[in-house]
């Protein structure tokens, strides 16, 4: 039942990714009406579904690619009702809700059932752990989607331009605060993740945890997220620099993902 409440949930994130983009690109506000509400119901169904799913395998850790996915698919929904609530803007929707979607395609349509062998992931520490760490990567994307935002917005300014697609999109000072609040919010969301996730494996693992490649670039991440709020504090990095700034991270993230394919310590006997 939960992958009908998920293909529910891609369908009423498609209907959102849809009308969000008059609203936001076309000046038509009204279709804000269909988007908000549609997205809201995909969060309800989502979250039944993840419910279900997690159930269903006898585990609360999403532990397979399906799983995180439907997991950071909801997180990033989450993000951009957050930012719409607070901010009165829908411009984030605009990518957050079509990559939310095509995240929870491959759940929907292409979900396995598994039981773990570790008892480790029935732990309520392993779950706090995983959750933390998906909760720093959507505020990582959403920065990284802000700061794209603010660069766009900053060129129009320069340029005089009041007409047009990019017109509502939100002040800078609207913008350069989602994405600060979003690191924000990430850096310790990844700080206590690495924490409790480095404590489970050395009981586990020993000090041989730290010679695994997934874990190395987990704290390069960590140490350049750092870098990269302190020199926004410092320096007041706006435009492109914190554009690219904000990419690099965001690539050792997705270095880090890849990693998990080599990772001794992150991949779990699972039988079908």
């Amino acid at each position: 039942m939960s992958l009908v409440w998920l293909k529910i949930a891609v369908l009423l994130y498609g209907i959102a990714s849809l009308a969000v983009l008059p609203a936001v690109l076309y000046e038509r506000p009204n279709w804000r009406y269909a988007a908000l509400p549609a997205a809201l119901l995909g969060l309800f169904f989502h979250s039944i579904s993840l419910v279900q799913m997690l159930a269903a395998a006898h585990h609360l850790v999403p532990v397979e690619a399906t799983e995180v996915q439907a997991v950071l698919a909801l997180l990033l929904v989450m993000a951009f009702l957050l930012t719409a609530a607070v901010y009165r803007t829908l411009t984030m929707g605009v990518v957050l809700l079509p990559v939310a979607t095509l995240l929870c395609l491959v759940p929907a349509f292409a979900l396995g059932k598994s039981t773990l062998a570790s008892p480790l992931l029935h732990s309520g520490w392993i779950w706090l752990h995983i959750a933390l760490l998906l909760a720093a990567y959507a505020a990582l994307i959403l920065s990284l989607l802000a700061s794209v935002l603010y660069l766009i917005q900053e060129k129009r300014l320069k340029s005089r331009s009041t007409k047009g697609p990019m017109s509502a999109l939100p002040p800078l000072a609207t913008t350069d605060a989602i994405v600060l609040k979003s690191l924000l919010f990430g850096l310790p969301c990844m700080t206590a993740g690495l924490l409790i996730g480095s404590l489970l494996a050395m009981q586990m693992y020993g000090s041989s945890y730290f010679h695994d490649p997934k874990v190395l670039l987990s704290f390069v991440m960590w140490l350049a997220y750092v870098a990269m709020i302190a020199i926004r504090r410092s320096a007041g990095l706006r435009g492109r620099r914190a554009v690219f700034l904000s990419a690099f991270v965001f690539f050792v993230m997705l270095a880090v993902w890849s990693a998990n394919q080599f990772s001794s310590v992150h991949q779990f006997a699972v039988e079908r």
